[in-house]
């Protein structure tokens, strides 16, 4: 990422919006605000496989797995504003296939980590566990909050954006996608 080109960038807004980027409480600001966003796109030079290591137990593993609320912060790639919310991943593995727990936060973490709309991270968090843990299915949930909607244009504070993305058995079966949707409360 290059630091000094999103200061230098900070600081012609800062200049455009009437300010003094000189001045006392706002002359550090370049420099903050690029380390902020060195944070916040850190998963544009990450790789969420990093975070997938497969466990293949003894036992037959095939029920419903479901991790709830596991927090997301993103930044929406149309007004460069946050969203934030809350990711629900579900699966059920095939051949025993499992992932630790936390993994599932570290993987919605990088994924959510990038220039974003809340309809392509659903897709892509179900898309990669889908493709790399081999399930029967898997199914992402996400509920967030806009602050492009509740800061601006419609001022709607409080709305929640939810977006689903279903594959394999999850898509395919109804009363497993009805089960799930049972245990979010009828998210």
């Amino acid at each position: 990422m290059d630091m000094e080109k999103i200061e230098r960038a900070v600081r012609d807004i800062l200049e455009a919006v009437g300010e003094d980027p000189d001045r006392e409480g706002l002359q550090e600001t370049p420099a903050r605000v690029a380390r902020m966003y060195g944070e916040i796109f850190s998963g544009l030079g990450a790789d969420p496989k990093q975070h997938l290591k497969i466990f293949t137990e003894g036992g037959k593993h095939d029920e419903l797995v479901l991790v709830k609320d596991i927090p997301l912060y993103s930044v929406c790639e149309h007004h460069l504003l946050p969203f934030i919310g809350r990711a629900h991943i579900a699966y059920i593995p095939k051949n025993g296939r499992i992932i630790g727990l936390s993994k599932f936060a570290r993987i919605v973490d990088c994924f959510a980590r990038r220039p974003q709309v809340q309809e392509r991270l659903t897709g892509q968090i179900a898309d990669f566990l889908y493709e790399n843990m081999e399930p029967l299915g898997v199914a992402v949930f996400i509920e967030a909050e806009h602050l492009c909607m509740t800061m601006r244009g419609a001022r709607a504070a409080g709305a929640k954006t939810q977006t689903s993305a279903l594959r394999g058995c999850m898509r395919s079966d109804a009363k497993t996608r009805a089960e799930v949707m049972a245990l979010l409360g009828g998210r």
